[in-house]
C-alpha cells in the first residue's frame, strides 16, 4: 500500500533542511518496501509559493483538504514568516496530526511555531537555541534538550543546521529503512564515512540478486 508523508509548503520555506528526508522517503533505493512512500506538498492555497532558495512550488493539495487518515506523517520546514499570525493555522493542523496519532517533524523555524501554538509545553523538543525559543513565550523550556534531533512519542523536533539528523529521525519513525541500513545511511551522509556507502551499496546487490 502506498503510503504518503505531507510536506508543508509556503513562502520563504527553507528547502535545505527538508531535502534529505523527503529526498530518501521518494527515493525507493535502499527502502525496507521499496517504492511504497511518497511525498506530496500541502500548500495554504493552490496557489504557487517560492522557497528561501528560489524555488517555486505549487502545491499538491490545500490545508483544509488534509486530514492526518490520508497521512503518515506531516513535514513543517522552516521559513522566515514561522512568527507572523496567518501560519498559525500550520500549527493548528499540526495539533490535529498529534492529536490523532499521526507523527509531525518540525525544524528551525517550524518548532518556533509549535511554541508559539503551546505544542510544546509538555514535550521534550529541541530547536536552534533555547533561548530562541524562549523568545516565543511558551512555558515548555524545562522540556528543552540541546540535541540536534529529538524525538519525543509522535513529535520530531529539530534544530535547522542539522538536516541529516532530522532526516534520520523521519526515516527512523517511519520505518522506511531496517536499522542498520540507516546506521550506514547515517554514516555516509552525516559522517562522510565511506564504510557507510559500501553497506548500502552490498545490501542493494543483494536484494537485486534475490529478486
Amino acid at each position: 500500500m502506498l503510503k504518503t508523508v505531507h510536506m508543508a509548503v509556503y513562502d520563504t520555506f527553507s528547502d535545505w533542511e527538508v531535502g534529505y528526508a523527503t529526498a530518501n522517503i521518494n527515493r525507493p533505493l535502499w527502502q525496507r518496501e521499496p517504492g511504497s512512500w511518497r511525498v506530496r506538498t500541502v500548500g495554504p492555497s493552490a496557489a504557487p509559493v517560492t522557497s528561501a532558495g528560489g524555488m517555486r512550488v505549487l502545491p499538491d493539495l490545500t490545508l483544509d483538504e488534509l486530514s492526518p487518515a490520508d497521512s503518515a506523517m506531516l513535514i513543517l520546514p522552516g521559513a522566515d514568516t514561522w512568527a507572523e499570525e496567518h501560519m498559525a493555522v500550520f500549527a493548528g493542523k499540526a495539533r490535529e496530526f498529534l492529536a490523532a496519532g499521526v507523527p509531525v517533524a518540525a525544524i528551525c523555524g517550524a518548532t518556533f511555531g509549535l511554541a508559539l501554538a503551546g505544542l510544546l509545553d509538555e514535550r521534550r523538543h529541541t530547536s536552534n537555541d533555547a533561548g530562541y525559543l524562549g523568545m516565543s513565550g511558551y512555558s515548555g523550556g524545562a522540556h528543552f534538550v540541546p540535541e540536534p534531533a529529538v524525538t519525543d512519542g509522535d513529535l520530531i523536533t529539530a534544530t535547522g543546521i542539522r538536516p541529516v539528523e532530522f532526516a534520520r529521525a523521519v526515516l527512523a519513525r517511519l520505518g522506511v529503512y531496517e536499522p542498520r541500513i540507516l546506521d550506514a545511511w547515517s554514516a555516509l551522509y552525516g559522517e562522510n564515512d565511506p564504510q557507510g556507502f559500501y553497506t548500502l551499496a552490498a545490501y542493494e546487490q543483494q536484494r537485486t540478486a534475490a529478486q
